[in-house]
């Protein structure tokens, strides 16, 4: 087993104990493919924290692992432990070409529905919680709308649909909207409702098609008062899947009931979406959550140094929130990051210690627009995932979609060709190439191509870029 970070309240027994049960828990392909290479496990200050190379994959083991990792910790250091899950853009050099390969594989198949499906398990309470959101310009609008829909009185909307990069709360006001929706009750019943994610929705569907229970899985879904559905973007290019939800939404809607929903892009840049999808999710409301402006990201620390009972002086709080632009997930990362230096050197946070300790990762993360917030936007648009723009394949879909990843990258962020490829798991030539194509694209006036379910695509340059440029305004 690979040596992993260990800080200097962590036996690196401990850490070997809880990696050892991580790898039983969800064997050893997937323990090989997301932590064998390029994550590093420590335990800090009471917490399991788990630094990654970039937001795709800490977004992928948030989703899937985490509840593994405090199951492991919690059974190896025999306390439970709250699970910290941060970005490290020097680990990307630790992963190896065919570990790539085989997070995309993973994704697809869990995606297409083609993995073992887990059993869907209807929570009482979720973790997070409306009134634990942070409220800002970037998302006050989409909070206001989450309120009321989780209301006493019927929403004048119908679906909700909240879309943003990954880590600035869509998750959490879908969760928040759950849990109220938990204490209401309708006719003196409790109110029935269910979150999933639309893999988990594809996965227990094509499930009960299999077994021919198709009859009690539409009626699970169809009766429900709230049904939230999270990452709806994976519903790309999966029409038996697509159809089956449209069904699914049409006899909630009619029955006056409600559907939220969140996706990583607007319903219109979602690739290889049923058109009549489309028009149902824009026919309801549709907000965009931003990256939280600075006073939301101060905020954002004060709540996160509670939680960790960290003492951060407000001119080191000042100097993370100008500089760190991005998710709640990085400012939380920063705190931990600095709570784990204050121990190791038996130091109190001050500025120059933070300037210090930050000054790679708040080079990295300058720009309001990160490489995961492209990566995002541009797979969502070709129908295919993040953990495809960092393989090895060259198929013309995937291969169009790492070109246009790789100069929106330049364009949008103050990464250089190497660090862009480093994050991609690319070289720096790849990256160089891959621009002076789109510029040829763009100065001729030619069109992209690609291929599609449905068949070959082509849109001007120009035109695409303009619009997944107009995602990140």
């Amino acid at each position: 087993m690979d040596a992993q970070m260990v800080s200097v309240r962590a036996e690196p027994a401990d850490i070997g104990a809880i990696l050892s049960s991580l790898q039983d828990r969800i064997g050893p392909q997937k323990y090989n493919a997301w932590f064998k290479h390029g994550a590093h496990l420590s335990v800090e200050n009471g917490h399991i924290r788990i630094s990654v190379p970039n937001p795709f994959v800490a977004n992928w083991i948030e989703t899937h692992y985490r509840a593994d990792i405090a199951a492991a910790a919690e059974a190896q250091t025999g306390q439970p432990r709250k699970v910290v899950i941060t970005i490290d853009p020097s680990l990307t050099g630790e992963l190896r070409k065919h570990q790539l390969d085989s997070q995309a594989d993973i994704v697809t198949k869990a995606t297409q529905g083609r993995s073992r499906p887990r059993r869907p398990v209807q929570a009482t309470q979720l973790r997070h919680t409306l009134d634990e959101f942070v409220v800002g310009p970037s998302n006050k609008l989409a909070y206001s709308s989450a309120l009321a829909v989780a209301g006493e009185f019927k929403p004048p909307f119908n679906p909700l649909f909240i879309h943003g990069p990954c880590g600035v709360g869509k998750t959490h006001l879908l969760q928040g909207i759950c849990n109220a929706f938990s204490r209401l009750r309708r006719s003196g019943r409790p109110v029935a409702w269910r979150y999933v994610t639309a893999e988990q929705f594809t996965n227990e569907f094509i499930s009960n098609m299999r077994q021919r229970k198709l009859d009690e899985f539409r009626a699970r879904f169809r009766q429900l008062d709230l049904l939230a559905i999270d990452d709806v973007h994976f519903l790309s290019a999966k029409k038996a899947t697509q159809e089956e939800f449209l069904h699914t939404f049409n006899a909630i809607e009619s029955a006056g009931r409600q559907v939220v929903m969140a996706s990583d892009a607007h319903p219109h840049l979602v690739g290889e979406l049923n058109e009549q999808l489309t028009s149902r999710f824009v026919a309801g409301m549709v907000v965009k959550i931003d990256a939280p402006n600075q006073a939301t990201r101060m905020e954002i620390l004060r709540q996160k140094a509670k939680a960790l009972k960290m003492h951060v002086p407000p001119e080191v709080m000042e100097y993370i929130a100008m500089h760190i632009r991005g998710s709640a997930r990085e400012l939380e990362g920063t705190l931990i990051k600095l709570s784990a230096l204050m121990a190791l050197e038996n130091k109190q946070i001050t500025p120059a210690l933070a300037i210090e300790a930050l000054a790679d990762h708040l080079a990295r993360t300058d720009s309001a627009i990160t490489l995961g917030d492209i990566e995002s936007i541009v797979a969502t648009y070709f129908g295919i995932t993040p953990a495809d723009i960092h393989s090895t394949r060259r198929t013309r879909t995937v291969s169009a979609a790492r070109m246009v990843a790789m100069f929106l990258a330049r364009r949008h962020t103050q990464m250089s060709f190497p660090e862009i490829g480093r994050s991609m798991g690319k070289n720096h030539s790849s990256v160089v190439l891959a621009c002076r194509r789109m510029d040829l694209l763009l100065s001729s006036g030619g069109q992209l191509k690609w291929a599609s379910p449905l068949g070959p695509k082509s849109m001007p340059a120009a035109k695409l870029l303009e619009l997944l440029s107009e995602q990140f305004a």
